[in-house]
């Protein structure tokens, strides 16, 4: 491999570094998703559709929307959306601005399942996740954070 094209791979210090963050982000987050499971109920895919939509302008979304706002591929939401229909916590409707497309509406139930995931689910990443930081190691996480989001071309927070 010549050097112009090894200066694309990442040198064997960089990916421990990938390596590390990956491996300590994919524990926490499964501790703290394996919490509110257990605390609630609800998985994260439950629990992201519930924040997004209590979020929503009167609770609502259509549904290509609300893909397109978690990054999912319509197919995994239409999955999701039928686990949680099924268990009240959201409806469908036709869309009324486009009969092809449909309303996410968060129910009463809905509503309810979030408020009381809502302090477990904080009390787990305050525990599992913030507490293992310093404040200035915290605001450095922050900081990268954001210059990988502008990386990939995501909007700031």
């Amino acid at each position: 491999m010549d050097a112009g094209k090894r200066r694309k791979l990442p040198t064997s210090g960089e990916l421990a570094v990938w390596r590390a963050h990956h491996e300590a982000v994919e524990i926490a987050r499964s501790r703290i998703e394996s919490r509110m499971r257990k605390d609630s109920g609800l998985s994260d895919g439950d629990y992201r559709v519930l924040v997004t939509l209590s979020e929503a302008e009167g609770k609502a979304m259509r549904s290509s929307r609300l893909a397109a706002q978690l990054e999912w591929e319509r197919s995994r939401l239409s999955g999701q959306l039928g686990r949680m229909e099924k268990r009240g916590l959201l409806r469908r409707e036709p869309s009324p601005e486009d009969a092809r497309g449909s309303l996410v509406i968060l129910t009463d139930e809905g509503a309810r399942a979030f408020r009381g995931s809502t302090l477990p689910h904080l009390a787990a990443i305050k525990e599992i996740f913030i507490d293992a930081f310093t404040p200035e190691q915290l605001a450095n996480l922050e900081d990268a954070a954001a210059a990988l989001r502008t990386h990939l071309g995501m909007p700031a927070r």
